[in-house]
């Protein structure tokens, strides 16, 4: 096709362009494209961080590592347009694409209810796919790009069929909003819920008090409009006491989640390990869900926010892109479906797994079992018993004797046990630790968490119901449509998924499995700063509301005999 550029062209910018909307609204953006004339393939993305806001200003601890650790993504542009959760605009621009950049309603430049995640939002997304493939600079094939909160975008806007919506690459972002985003096993998370509301808040349209400035003009990014607290208000949904509103996964939190089975257009999916906690087991899943032909999943480990800028990410991303808006012909077909890191000890990547499906092929699920008295994990059931724990306690460890052989596993694992409640449900937290053959914990850098455990699980035991037609041994599906309140001492069957994890760990290493009534929170360190995260980040469960101490506080106890032997399902794979 036409436009594969001969050199790189330089970035023009149309400030505040108004999109209408189909209700009549507008949504303000910018458009970013090469300054010459021709016919380019768009790219659409629409968040709530602020379209004007520079990475230095929004995420400052990301811009100094980049700066830092990663200085290719500097020298590889001139820096002027790197945002939050998105790739450098400007190598997409000089390689012959226009990036519509926007700002959702109630969010910086444009006006209207701040409401995120609505169906009217993606409804909007919908529109600006169409609104940019009118336009005389585009060449009519749109496609969507951005990363975490803007790769959510691209599945729900995908899922409505755009008619010029040629392809998407949701990076780090999971469209299941109930479970992989703010009730993880049914727990509503307020760490991270929360915090992300109140930092919302501060770029909501007409707010005086934004402290972000626009980075090409220097004005307050909320606009000109100073509103006073009440418009404000009137202006702004209750994000987080919605949710709380919503503890089952009904038509409410149905309709910010997308029919799957309606996106058929190629995608390349990116999921990230350091997404613990919030995307990594969604975007998986959604990758695994697509009714798309033509789809491919990678997984990658480094630094969440900054690894989608670098030179390599950008020229796959390019590659994607120019196969399916520009319909060049460059092998793009060949690249392997499924594309795994495999990360050692050490939080480095050891190797790179290539393959067409997941889980892996060729994945040997393993049982290990857990010995109720000697608190173990081992190849055989342990005896039959009962083992109890304080919900407000340090929970019970399991731990292998030292590796006899390497040991790498990589894909999603699943814990079955029995447990009983003195109070009427239970909240189940799981955690994946290993120690390295000097006794070390192997630890790792996650989104918002620099000593993350390998992996963690959570269930509400009231949601236990699972779905028999989606679930599997290895990945039980629970419907959380109702909740099933325990009697005083019944003992049921609860199978809870472990987000997936890759590691490979020596001969000598070992690993833990964790079983508790709270948050996985290491010792506070003394001098540690206030606030300082623990080993789950931002991914804190302690709402009161959701957890009252009546329904939760007790004592739990795991069983185990004949026909009760619980087990962990580990996924692993030939060395």
């Amino acid at each position: 096709m036409a436009n594969e550029p001969a050199q790189r062209y330089a970035v023009k910018v149309d400030k505040d362009v108004q999109i209408p909307m189909r209700d009549g609204a507008r949504l303000v953006a910018n458009v970013y494209r090469p300054d010459a004339p021709g016919r380019f393939p768009a790219l659409t993305a629409c968040g709530p961080y602020g379209k004007d806001v520079h990475l230095k200003v929004n995420f400052p601890a990301a811009y100094a590592y980049l700066a830092q650790h990663q200085s290719s993504i500097l020298a590889n542009s001139s820096g002027k347009y790197l945002q939050h959760e998105m790739p450098d605009l400007e190598c997409f621009v000089r390689e012959g694409y226009a990036v519509v950049r926007g700002d959702i309603r109630g969010c910086g430049k444009t006006p209207g209810l701040q409401d995120p995640n609505s169906p009217q939002e993606y409804r909007d997304g919908y529109d600006v796919v169409e609104w940019a493939a009118r336009q005389p600079w585009c060449s009519g094939r749109v496609g969507m790009a951005g990363i975490s909160y803007h790769a959510v975008g691209q599945w729900m806007v995908a899922a409505q069929r755009p008619p010029h919506l040629a392809c998407i690459l949701p990076w780090h972002g999971s469209a299941e909003y109930y479970e992989g985003r703010t009730r993880q096993g049914g727990i509503f998370c307020d760490g991270f819920t929360r915090g992300w509301w109140e930092r919302q808040r501060q770029n909501q349209h007409g707010s005086p008090s934004c402290p972000y400035p626009d980075f090409i003009t220097g004005e307050r990014n909320t606009g000109p409009a100073s509103l006073s607290a009440a418009q404000l208000d009137a202006n702004r949904a209750n994000y987080v006491q919605t949710i709380l509103a919503h503890p089952l996964l009904d038509a409410w939190y149905r309709e910010r989640m997308p029919r799957y089975e309606d996106i058929e257009i190629p995608a390349l999916v990116v999921a990230n390990w350091g997404g613990l906690g919030l995307h990594l087991r969604g975007t998986i899943e959604g990758w695994m869900k697509l009714a798309s032909k033509d789809k491919w999943l990678k997984v990658e480990s480094g630094p969440y926010f900054t690894t989608p800028m670098l030179p390599e990410s950008i020229a796959l991303q390019l590659r994607f892109f120019d196969r399916y808006l520009k319909g060049i012909d460059n092998g793009w077909e060949r690249e392997a479906r499924v594309e795994v890191s495999i990360r050692g000890a050490d939080d480095t990547v050891e190797r790179w797994i290539r393959d067409s499906q997941w889980p892996l092929g060729g994945t040997r699920w393993t049982r290990m079992h857990l010995d109720l008295a000697a608190k173990t994990l081992a190849g055989e059931p342990g005896a039959a018993g009962m083992a109890s724990f304080e919900a407000s306690g340090a929970g019970l460890s399991f731990r292998t004797p030292p590796l006899a052989r390497e040991l790498t596993f990589a894909g999603p694992s699943a814990l079955r046990l029995w447990v009983s409640s003195t109070t009427p449900d239970a909240d189940l937290f799981v955690t994946l630790r290993a120690y390295d053959p000097q006794g070390r914990e192997v630890v790792f850098h996650t989104s918002t968490e620099p000593r993350s455990p390998v992996s963690q699980g959570w269930l509400r035991v009231s949601h236990r119901k699972t779905d028999p037609r989606r679930s599997t041994e290895w990945l039980p599906v629970h419907t959380h449509d109702e909740e099933q309140m325990l009697e005083p001492g019944e003992v049921v069957q609860v199978d809870i998924p472990i987000w997936p994890a890759s590691l490979r760990l020596p001969i000598g290493s070992r690993l833990e499995l964790l079983v508790a009534g709270r948050d996985f929170e290491r010792p506070e360190e003394p001098g540690a700063p206030k606030g300082a995260t623990r080993g789950s980040g931002l991914y804190l469960h302690r709402d009161p509301a959701d957890r009252p101490p009546a329904r939760f506080a007790g004592a739990y106890t795991l069983h185990a005999g004949p026909g009760r032997e619980p087990h962990l399902l580990l996924p692993v794979i030939p060395v």
